[in-house]
């Protein structure tokens, strides 16, 4: 149905697509997938009309298709729904689903059309209850999501480019997800599923095309696959456990929580402890909490020896560290540099900044981390979703902190690059300090952790030691 040939694109020095062909058929489940920044996303802007190929060609339906604008390839049947959302938030639920494609009664807007084909849309959707007037501001961000999601529904497309599809959705929601996905392929539609979790990958794909620095290393039957050679294609070399466990041994208490969201909680120096729990059961809200970023009502934060609520720059200074779950509203400052951005924790420490000296710092921890960038005077905004995050994880390496506050530290980032996140997360736990992680992927709580709690409904668990529970039992606790 879609089909791409010899596509190449650069970016001044940068070459991010060499000489692709990639193809998706109707009824089809294409996976792409690959490492940030190996040209995943230059690909489907390009299809999707938002960016121009330096050369190649593409045909939809046997016919050539050139879309010079989103529009045309909207138009064309061709939608994209990005990772980063990109939905009118001052706008409501219906409006932002029929957004570019208004139904129309004469020279008016149709609104009783609207409303109508929006109920049919999040029925499918499995969310009949949400209101089409309520407004986008007020959904969370998994909600808002799925409106997104709705959007390619309500405009008919005939194929749809899924990016990252279930990173902001809770279990139920994704699971809603690939049921849609199945009623689309069999109704014909040519499905891309771009996606760094590879048991979705394996669950939905047909077909799986892997790139790597912009050239396609893979493109073969998902019969024909395996999870480990998926990463061994998309890294370009093998890859050891992905979850490292060194020998951990848990010292003093440095965060004690008494009497907070219901319950009590103590993490040791030598220990990764994790908080599972469905969206918005109150996770987010803890970490926030006890980083200073929101006022604690009731119960008691102990950093060390020091009782209290503290705001962020104490925090700082006590050798605490945090990274956001939101890396573009509070996570990063998009508009600084990579460096700039480094440098952070230090104004909030009253250090004196050199340049030259920063400058040479986040060198290290870009090579380290494996950060792809022109340079470390790059605008964060100017890097992939991963790489950013990858940024927000080093500045609390390179500050040194003690107890680490992780609010989703992998979400956006590919296989590889997890595994040597994981790495660096065991590592910090065997040198003594203390990790509190929240995630909503079970593998990789159950992976990294020694103990996990499970929050709902805004009360705090007990944790327990991963050999004592199971995901079963978390998922039990999460929905009562």
């Amino acid at each position: 149905m879609l089909e791409a040939r010899g596509i190449s694109k650069t970016f001044g020095p940068t070459v991010a697509l060499s000489a692709v062909d990639f193809r998706v058929d109707e009824g089809e489940v294409v996976a792409l997938v690959g490492e940030n920044g190996s040209g995943k996303t230059t690909l489907m802007r390009i299809l999707a009309g938002e960016t121009q190929p330096d050369s190649g060609d593409m045909s939809l339906d046997g016919q050539p298709y050139r879309p010079a604008e989103p529009k045309d390839a909207h138009r064309s049947g061709v939608a994209l729904i990005h990772q980063e959302l990109a939905v009118c938030a001052h706008l409501d639920v219906a409006e932002n689903l029929v957004l570019g494609n208004e139904p129309r009664r004469a020279w008016r807007v149709d609104r009783a059309q609207i409303e109508a084909k929006s109920r049919e849309v999040l029925s499918v959707l499995g969310h009949p209850d949400l209101d089409p007037s309520t407004p986008m501001r007020r959904l969370s961000p998994a909600v808002r999501q799925v409106v997104e999601i709705g959007r390619a529904l309500a405009g008919d497309a005939k194929v749809v480019i899924f990016d990252e599809p279930t990173s902001s959705l809770t279990q139920a929601d994704a699971e809603r997800l690939f049921g849609v996905i199945a009623q689309l392929k069999a109704q014909g539609r040519a499905i891309v599923y771009i996606s760094h979790f590879l048991d979705e990958v394996e669950r939905v794909a047909d077909r799986v095309t892997v790139l790597r620095d912009g050239v396609v290393v893979r493109d073969a039957s998902a019969s024909e696959t395996t999870r480990d050679g998926i990463i061994r294609d998309m890294v370009g070399r093998e890859v050891g456990g992905l979850y490292p466990r060194s020998n951990r041994v848990p010292g003093e208490a440095l965060l004690t929580l008494e009497a907070f969201a219901g319950a009590s909680l103590t993490v040791h120096r030598g220990e990764v402890v994790g908080i599972a729990g469905l969206t918005g059961a109150g996770r987010t809200e803890l970490i926030r909490a006890v980083f200073g970023l929101d006022r604690v009502r009731s119960g008691l934060v102990r950093v060390a020896d020091t009782d209290g609520w503290r705001p962020p720059e104490a925090r700082w200074r006590q050798g605490v560290g945090m990274v956001s779950e939101d890396r573009k509203e509070e996570g990063l400052a998009l508009r600084m540099t990579i460096a700039e951005n480094m440098a952070l924790p230090r104004f909030a420490r009253r250090r004196i900044i050199q340049p030259k000296r920063e400058a040479s710092r986040t060198a290290k921890w870009a090579q380290e981390l494996r950060i792809r960038c022109r340079d470390v005077q790059q605008p964060v905004s100017a890097l992939s979703g991963g790489n950013q995050q990858k940024v927000a994880i080093a500045r609390l390496l390179d500050a040194d902190a003690d107890l680490l506050l992780l609010d989703e530290p992998t979400r956006g980032i590919d296989v590889g690059s997890k595994a040597e996140i994981y790495a660096l997360i065991d590592g910090l736990a065997a040198q003594g300090k203390c990790v509190l992680m929240v995630s909503s992927y079970l593998p990789e709580l159950f992976g990294v952790c020694d103990r996990i709690a499970v929050m709902s409904r805004g009360s705090l668990g007990e944790a327990r030691p991963v050999a004592q529970t199971d995901a079963h039992r978390v998922m039990e606790e999460a929905t009562r």
